[in-house]
């Protein structure tokens, strides 16, 4: 008898512990999708679609994030992209349809929308393998760029030769989880809003012009935009970060300065944390 009810004991653990029989899959897939979008990319959300088939496919939806893929045959799979300038437009109109599909209220709602930083769609996965080419990509509205190798140097974004930058920041951006790679000009030109640079590789090629290339480049505050594009939250934040190459770690040619600067060696690199803030 005692076996028996040892038995039925672990039985109900096992049953109560079990993914399928939790309360939380009794929501529907809108509501489920809805808790996700509030979870970081990488890692949280990234390990809940681990966790089943069903969880798996709301927490890849392209609602929740964008992917760029060039290892996928079929394009029409939506969220999936051959490139970044493409999913970083596509990223520009989910958030046009959010504020078209609530109607009068997306208008009054409008100036909100426009400013909410990471919400769903706006968050790129770079798939790993191969490079990515990118030339003067300009983002011009909040967004996340993740890396989809387990290591920075598994995605890598290469700055093609003649163009200034790889990235151009007019607005609020994450980076995280990538290697961007210049032969001249600057791996990312910072215009304005907040750019956060985590746990990525920065290289300028070595070359007789290494003086003219340099891995950030910012120019907020300096009067090249118009003052409608400029922001009182201007600022680069870099953190646990690879720099190499190019004549400075970061060039300012506006009203920032370098703050706060932290290096690291470690074997044969050299990782950065710093800030460049208002002087």
């Amino acid at each position: 008898m005692e076996v028996e009810e040892l038995e039925k004991r672990k039985s109900r653990k096992i049953t109560s512990s079990s993914p399928s029989s939790a309360l939380i899959n009794n929501l529907d897939d809108g509501c489920l999708m809805h808790i996700f979008s509030f979870l970081s990319p990488i890692p949280d959300r990234y390990n809940t679609a681990l966790v089943c088939h069903r969880w798996c496919y709301l927490a890849c939806h392209p609602r929740l994030w964008l992917r760029v893929d060039r290892s996928v045959q079929d394009f029409s799979e939506p969220g999936v992209f051959p490139n970044i300038e493409e999913a970083v437009s596509a990223a520009r109109y989910i958030k046009l349809l959010l504020i078209c599909g609530l109607g009068l209220y997306g208008i009054l709602l409008r100036p909100y929308l426009q400013t909410l930083p990471f919400r769903p769609g706006d968050t790129i996965l770079i798939a790993a393998g191969g490079s990515h080419l990118a030339s003067n990509i300009q983002i011009k509205k909040p967004l996340c760029l993740i890396g989809g190798g387990e290591l920075p140097d598994e995605t890598t974004v290469i700055c093609l030769r003649g163009s200034d930058s790889a990235l151009e920041f007019l607005s609020t951006c994450k980076l995280t989880n990538l290697t961007v790679k210049a032969e001249l000009g600057c791996c990312l030109l910072h215009r304005s809003g907040r750019l956060i640079i985590d746990e990525c590789i920065l290289q300028c090629e070595s070359n007789p012009l290494d003086y003219l290339s340099c891995p950030i480049m910012s120019t907020a505050g300096s009067g090249v935009f118009p003052s409608n594009l400029k922001s009182d939250g201007d600022s680069i934040s870099v953190s646990h970060t690879r720099i190499e190459g190019g004549a400075k770690a970061v060039l300012t040619s506006g009203d920032l300065a370098l703050q706060q600067v932290r290096v690291i060696y470690a074997r044969t690199s050299l990782y950065f944390w710093f800030d460049v803030g208002c002087r």
